[in-house]
Formats: structure tokens, sequence, C-alpha cells
């Protein structure tokens, strides 16, 4: 909802978006916000088994366990997008229309309301703490133990090829978290604007890009593909830097 509009803006020039798109772009960006929380804390708590326990892995993660964790993740990004879309709701908008942002978020809209947000924002900072706080931790102590498991491999070959299958999903977590906290965990007298436009662009859109090609590094077949067309790019390059030459 959010990439889409944004298109339509750079393509068209329309800047325009109606109250009721405005309000389905604040409930689907929070869902899937807080659906990639909980499930990124659950691909660490994977990981953790699959290096930690291995010989269990099938018992902790079975079938059951892995529809629960999907399903606590979307039903609670589904909920706290319709508790976003109340508060917001409840604001009255008297002052202008326009929204300094990229796309609907809660604090430019709540800094173009009229109305005491006070308690909205009390509300959503205590939630977006205790929850990303609560999965953050969750992340972290399923990273230590990964690592304390992986120094304890005699091998070099063997920590390598270990820390390797944790590797992407880390790379993720820093960019996602990373991005996050630049954009929502400022001190008030660095705040900008135009930063957070930035970090927008980040989390809405490279690094839902790039999520793709960093998990599918892993497959050799894929690494292949990737190394034929950088062949085939330098080659091509180097060929018209010659004809360039012989001219």
């Amino acid at each position: 909802m959010v990439l889409p509009k944004l298109l339509d803006i750079l393509l068209t020039g329309n800047h325009v978006i109606s109250y009721n798109g405005c309000i389905t772009q604040v409930f689907l960006f929070v869902v899937l916000m807080v659906s990639e929380y909980f499930i990124l804390a659950a691909m660490a708590y994977d990981r953790y088994v699959a290096i930690c326990h291995p010989l269990r892995y099938s018992y902790f993660m079975s079938l059951q366990v892995c529809f629960w964790m999907s399903w606590t993740s979307w039903s609670s990004g589904v909920l706290n997008g319709i508790l976003y879309v109340i508060l917001i709701s409840s604001c009255m908008f008297c002052r202008s229309h326009e929204i300094d942002h990229l796309f609907c978020d809660m604090k430019p809209l709540i800094k173009l309301s009229c109305s005491d947000t006070h308690t909205i924002e009390m509300v959503i900072l205590g939630l977006g703490s205790l929850s990303g706080f609560l999965l953050s931790m969750l992340t972290l102590v399923s990273y230590m133990y990964i690592v304390s498991t992986i120094l304890k491999i005699h091998s070099k070959e063997g920590r390598q090829k270990t820390f390797s299958t944790c590797s992407s999903h880390l790379t993720v977590i820093l960019m996602f978290y990373g991005s996050i906290i630049g954009m929502y965990v400022r001190p008030k007298s660095s705040y900008s604007m135009d930063q957070d436009k930035v970090f927008a662009v980040l989390y809405a859109g490279v690094i839902p890009m790039l999520n793709p090609l960093i998990y599918s590094l892993k497959n050799e077949e894929v690494k292949k593909a990737l190394c034929r067309i950088m062949r085939k790019v330098a080659l091509t390059a180097h060929s018209k830097k010659c004809d360039i030459h012989k001219r």
C-alpha cells in the first residue's frame, strides 16, 4: 500500500490521497511492521534451536509450534493495526491537510492533528517500547547462545559453516532494527523530518527489496548465477573499452 502509492506519486505527480486511503495505509503499514518484528524474533529462535539443539530441532520446531508462531505474529500485527487506526481516527485534523512525509505514518499524522495527542503518544510509545524490548531481548538472547555455541566449535570450517546458517537473518535484523531505531528512537533535539523520510525509504522500500537477495545468497545455484552475470557484465564493459581504444 505504501510503495504503490509512492510510485503513483512519482509517475503521475498526483500527491492526493483520500482519508480512507490514508487510514488504510496506516493499518497495513503497522500490521506488516509489527508482524515482521515477531517473525524476525521467531526466526532467531529457530536459528538458536537449529544450532544449539540440532538433534531436537524437529521437536522444538514442530508444525504445531511453527503454526502458533506464525499465527501470533500476524494476529499481533492485526491487533496493533486496529488499535493504531482507532487512535488516529479519534484525532481531529483542522489544520493543514498536507502531510510532510512519503506516506501516512503515525508521527506526521499526530503532528498534523489539532487534538490533544498526549494520551495517544503515550499509548503508542508504551506499546511500541514494550513489544520492541521483549522481541529484541528474545532475539539478542538467542544470538548470545548461538555465538557461544559457535565459539565452542574447534575447526574454523565448522565455525564458518555454522555461522553461515544465520548470517542472512542477522544481516536483515541489523538493517531492519537499525532503520527503525534511527526512525523512532531519536532524541527530539535531533529530530528531522528529512531524516525520517530517508529511514522510511530504507525500511519501507530498500530492505524489503533486498530481503529476497540476502536470503537467496545462501543458495549455491544463486551464487553461481550471480557470478556468471557479474562476469558477463565485466567482459562486456571490457570489450566496449577495447573498442573505444581501437577507434
